[in-house]
Order: structure tokens, then sequence, then C-alpha cells
């Protein structure tokens, strides 16, 4: 049964709750697609679109809805919450997949953060490893495990949701430095669209760190795969591997390594 018709018929709270879904997901939805989505009137789905936008859920353009900033991207700390024990099993794949003297640029993201945090706690195994980071929380991570490790903050406009610094200042230093291994997060990988972020400048900051390493790891939690959202990172195909946990979709992973990405699921 497909998601549509299984969306046909739902009680009101929870039609808008899924109207909030798919706004997130894709970015824009028009009163007529969702009025034949849901089986309901026009009128009923702009009325909805009311209730959603009274409390700052999205914002209602010409024949149909965005989501807002805050909806869009949810901030750190409830994020940070979301899969923690998924993201842990992730992190410890990855911290393994590391050799002592690397240089590793750690993207921003609560993956990361949680890759970060295993790090630390590795932090005499690996005491040659030279880390870069645009990412406020990973740093703070790290700083107790300075020394032995050497961690290097790219500088940047400060973005207050995700804790990150982007464009300008951010992208000089990755103009300037080549890593080793760049580990990415991300809000969405889709065997077909790539790999994506919400946030365009963030995104950007992806693409540099991407084109400067030797490879690309992907760290990306179940609830990530088969999402497609705003800003293009990189075709599937130029990771070098992804990493994803224990509730990733098993057709998503399975599509993923038929188009040839080497994929890990963390136990």
């Amino acid at each position: 049964m497909s998601e549509e018709s299984t969306d046909r018929g739902l009680p009101a709270t929870r039609r808008r709750e899924r109207i909030r879904e798919l706004v997130i997901g894709q970015r824009y939805v028009g009163v007529g697609d969702l009025s034949e989505r849901f089986g309901v009137s026009e009128v009923t789905v702009r009325a909805d679109l009311e209730r959603l936008e009274e409390v700052g859920q999205i914002d209602r353009v010409r024949g149909g809805a965005i989501g807002t900033r805050t909806a869009l991207e949810n901030t750190f700390a409830h994020q940070l919450g979301s899969h923690a024990e998924e993201k842990a099993a992730i992190a410890q794949v990855v911290v393994d997949l590391l050799d002592a003297s690397e240089s590793v640029f750690i993207d921003s993201g609560t993956t990361t953060t949680a890759m970060a945090r295993h790090l630390a706690e590795r932090a005499q195994a690996v005491s040659r490893m030279v880390v870069v980071t645009n990412s406020l929380p990973v740093a703070l991570e790290l700083e107790d495990a300075i020394p032995p490790l050497q961690v290097i903050v790219t500088g940047g406009t400060l973005r207050p949701l995700q804790h990150s610094l982007v464009d300008p200042m951010s992208g000089l230093v990755a103009d300037q430095l080549h890593v080793d291994t760049t580990i990415l997060g991300c809000t969405g990988v889709d065997p077909t669209a790539g790999v994506t972020n919400i946030n365009v400048p963030e995104s950007s900051v992806k693409q540099r760190w991407h084109e400067k390493s030797g490879r690309t790891i992907l760290l990306a939690d179940g609830s990530k795969l088969g999402v497609t959202t705003l800003a293009r990172v990189c075709p599937v195909e130029d990771l070098d591997l992804l990493v994803t946990g224990a509730s990733a979709p098993a057709d998503v992973v399975a599509h993923l390594r038929k188009r040839g990405v080497s994929v890990i699921v963390a136990e």
C-alpha cells in the first residue's frame, strides 16, 4: 500500500502532522496536491495550513506552503537526542577506520559530534592526528584531547541553529589545506538524488572539503536514507564509504550498493 493511499481518511491532527512532514521532506507542497493526497477539500487543506502557520511550522505562499527555517532545520539540541544510540554505534565504527596519523576534516552535525566524542576517548591511540572542523560542538568535544590531538577550527560566519561556521572565511581555510579524510554529515542521502543538506551555506562547505580530501566518509543514521533535501552536496558514487545505522531501510541500502556505494551498517 502506498503512502498516498494510507494518508486518506486521517484524523485532522494526524493529517496536519503529515502535512508538516511533507513540507520538511519536499520543501514545498501545493494545496491541490494535498487535497488529492488526503482526500479532503482544498478549503480543508487551507484551514490546515493556517493552523500550521499559526504555530510557526510552515509559511503559506501562493498555491501552497513552505517550511519555516525552524521547522525545516531542527535545532542542534533536538537532533542530538534523536537516534542517539545509533549515532554512537556509527561513531565507533568510523573512529576504528581512521589511522593514527591521518589529517581529518570533521563536518558539523550531531552524528559527527558523536564521532568526535568517541575520538576524544581514543585520543592516545590516534596521537598524531590533525583534526580540522567547522563545528563548534566538535571542537569542544575534542578540547580535552589536546594534546595529543591537534585541532584546527576553520573560522567563518556562525550559524546559531547548528553551531557551524560557514563562508566567508571557512572556505578560505579549505582552499589552503588538504586532508586525508573528510567526514561528512547530511540531512539526506538518496541513491538517485545523491547526498543533500537542508542548508545551502553548509552544503557549500561540505562540497569544498569533499573536493579537498583523499577520501570521503558519509555518516547518516537510518532516518536520512532515502531522503532528499534542498541542496546537493555530491552524487553517492563520489563517496568512498557510507556508514549508517540499524534503522536504515534495507531496500535503500541495497539500491546504494547496486550503484557502487560501499555501505557499513553499524549494529
